[in-house]
């Protein structure tokens, strides 16, 4: 499945620094985004455009999960000629990511 069905994303910038957040729209499925969308599985996803390290950062209250992104915007914004300059459109990117299907997940 892909993790626009049980995610919506928002995504920032700082330099060559991209920021993307990703919220259950369940809370109840915040465990289950935790255990299957890590940071080396988003570093793996964006293999191709990030050169940094990916570090997440877990925010169980607000059933978020923050990933920051280094070297990732070709230079930094203001560096950088790429149509997408700021990164927004990585939000949806990560959206895209397969995860386990959660019906076929055992319970735990």
């Amino acid at each position: 499945m892909k993790l626009r069905e049980l995610a919506h994303a928002r995504a920032g910038d700082k330099g060559n620094v991209s920021n993307l957040a990703i919220f259950a729209y369940e809370a109840g499925d915040y465990a289950y985004l935790a255990e299957h969308v890590t940071a080396e599985r988003v570093k793996a996803h964006f293999s191709d455009i990030v050169g940094g390290d990916v570090v997440r950062y877990e925010l169980p209250n607000l059933a978020c999960l923050n990933f920051v992104m280094q070297e990732a915007l070709g230079g930094g914004v203001t560096r950088s000629l790429s149509l997408d300059a700021h990164g927004k459109a990585l939000s949806s990117a990560l959206l895209e990511m397969e995860i386990p299907d959660k019906q076929s997940e055992p319970s735990h």
